[in-house]
């Protein structure tokens, strides 16, 4: 192909790619009221599937290791301060789900103008990336929904400096706050995936994660700890937990040593005889 062919291709890629994002985008638009009310206000409630469970475990407040999350009464109310703050997160929450949702489905449209140009031995190693990344994107961002926003909105909605400053909530800071910390965690959870795109290219082996093993405890948990700063060591270590386990799989992922890198692709290029 020629090289506006290749423009002409790269145009109607992204034409579907725009308008499987409009037409999303559309439909989550018209039903985001109730998405809003059964999804993404969830937490905000006391039967949100986490503070129950630890009210079932008997988080009542009393215990040093249990946070008070399950408590009855929990309730956080938003307030809107400018005139047409809800119409903008309205247009611009339809349009970021749009592009969340439709992630895997845009990943193959440009996969299909990719595609012809790789080798064989190129297109399996990045099919394998695509959905192993779409994997661990989602598995990210629901625990980012279900486990660590909860515990900061937990905490923070209810810190306080003075008894005399209630805590008042935007609707404008807790979207903001929302959309960071999924999107935050969806990112983290590509940990894995970036080690091994490291490790294929020889940049990184095991002994790097071994070597680094205790190092990488304290900053994963200096991590934990920035992104719910609350004061027990609970949240900590349920915040912990899943980084850390994100990064012993990407230990497990990455060659043990650099020559079996190159014994690897030595395999993978010697031809087959019919």
């Amino acid at each position: 192909m020629a090289f506006w062919d290749h423009l002409e291709a790269l145009r109607g890629v992204l034409f579907k790619a725009g308008g499987v994002i409009i037409v999303a985008a559309v439909a989550l638009f018209i039903f985001l009221r109730q998405i809003m009310d059964a999804v993404i206000l969830a937490p905000c409630h006391a039967d949100f599937p986490l503070y129950r469970l630890l009210s079932f475990m008997g988080g009542s407040g009393n215990s040093v290791w249990l946070p008070s999350l399950g408590s009855e009464g929990f309730h956080v109310d938003l307030i809107n301060i400018e005139l047409a703050s809800q119409f903008f997160i309205h247009m611009s929450l339809s349009c970021w789900l749009a592009v969340v949702l439709t992630f895997p489905i845009l990943i193959y449209i440009f996969w299909t103008f990719v595609r012809p140009g790789l080798l064989p031995r190129e297109r399996r190693g990045a099919v394998k990336a695509f959905f192993f990344g779409n994997i661990m994107f989602y598995a990210g961002v629901a625990v980012g929904y279900y486990l660590v926003f909860p515990l900061t909105l937990r905490f923070l909605a209810g810190y306080q400096l003075s008894d005399s400053i209630p805590n008042t909530v935007s609707i404008s800071s807790y979207m903001d706050n929302f959309l960071m910390i999924i999107l935050l965690m969806g990112v983290v959870f590509e940990l894995p995936l970036l080690a091994w795109l490291l490790g294929r290219m020889g940049l990184l082996t095991r002994n790097f994660f071994s070597k680094y093993r205790r190092h990488a405890v304290v900053a994963l948990m200096i991590a934990a700890a920035i992104i719910t700063p609350t004061g027990d060591p609970f949240t900590l270590i349920m915040v912990f937990l899943p980084i850390y386990i994100l990064w012993e799989g990407s230990a497990m992922l990455v060659p043990a040593a650099a020559h079996d890198i190159d014994d690897d692709e030595e395999i993978a290029s010697e031809p087959v005889e019919s």
